[in-house]
């Protein structure tokens, strides 16, 4: 059984960065796509970014556009995601996700992580 679990998260101020770790434990991780996900008080939580087994390259999301670079390390069975020139309105909770083969969405998952607050302000 695969479990994903996040961390890296933090206080930043708007422009800084920061990079969340998806560490996963478990067999066949190589064969897992691994997506990203935020939520907001209030929100409902959003898609922002994935990495597909299947098609073997990342996806980006609108909310977050230019703001964020995914890679993966099979060997450490681990994703990073590399947030940049943060703001406010990216004051969340990230999470990540997996999916056999295919990037998770929020009805289609194998897996969800516990969570990493993420909070920028000055």
């Amino acid at each position: 059984q695969l479990r994903v679990m996040e961390s890296g998260g933090g206080l930043v101020q708007p422009g800084g960065s920061l990079q969340l770790s998806c560490v996963a434990t478990g067999d066949d991780f190589a064969r897992y796509g691994i997506g990203w996900f935020r939520q907001a008080p209030g929100k409902e939580r959003e898609w922002i970014a994935c990495f597909s087994v299947q098609a073997g390259h990342a996806y980006y999301g609108e909310f977050m556009r230019g703001q964020l670079s995914i890679s993966r390390d099979n060997a450490k069975k681990a994703v990073y995601l590399q947030m940049n020139r943060l703001k406010p309105e990216d004051t969340a909770v990230y999470y990540c996700a997996a999916r056999s083969e295919y990037c998770p969405t929020l009805e289609q998952f194998d897996a969800w992580g516990q969570g990493t607050q993420v909070t920028v302000s000055s």
